[in-house]
């Protein structure tokens, strides 16, 4: 699972006056943030995850409370979207090919997947 470090508002938004952001990612975050974060949103956008649907401009429902979120597309739009998306090229050798092959995602656990049974 990829690692996102303390992630500021951008400039680009901090002049208009916006002080909170909510931040949603299928990865893990280390540091101290602010706000809502929403992470480990599985599967993963490379392999074709909900997140890899997410386009600028789209509406997203978060319910902290009731534990929901919903991206504001009409299913066929999703459908076609995520039918269009190309997961990234796997590295062939060394632990970045192990890694790609092998570790399952956040729900499972993010370890490996032959040490998943011990």
């Amino acid at each position: 699972m990829p690692m996102d470090g303390y992630l500021p508002i951008t400039k680009k938004l901090a002049r208009p006056g916006v002080s909170v952001m909510v931040r949603i990612a299928d990865a893990r975050m280390s540091g101290t943030a602010f706000g809502t974060v929403v992470l480990h949103v599985a599967p993963e956008a490379a392999v074709g995850g909900p997140l890899a649907a997410v386009r600028t401009g789209d509406r997203i429902r978060l319910s902290v409370a009731q534990k929901r979120i919903e991206l504001l597309v009409p299913d066929a739009e999703m459908k076609s979207r995520l039918a269009q998306h190309r997961e990234p090229a796997a590295p062939s050798r060394g632990y970045a090919a192990l890694y790609h092959r092998s570790v399952l995602q956040a729900p499972d656990g993010c370890d490996f997947d032959f040490l998943a049974d011990m």
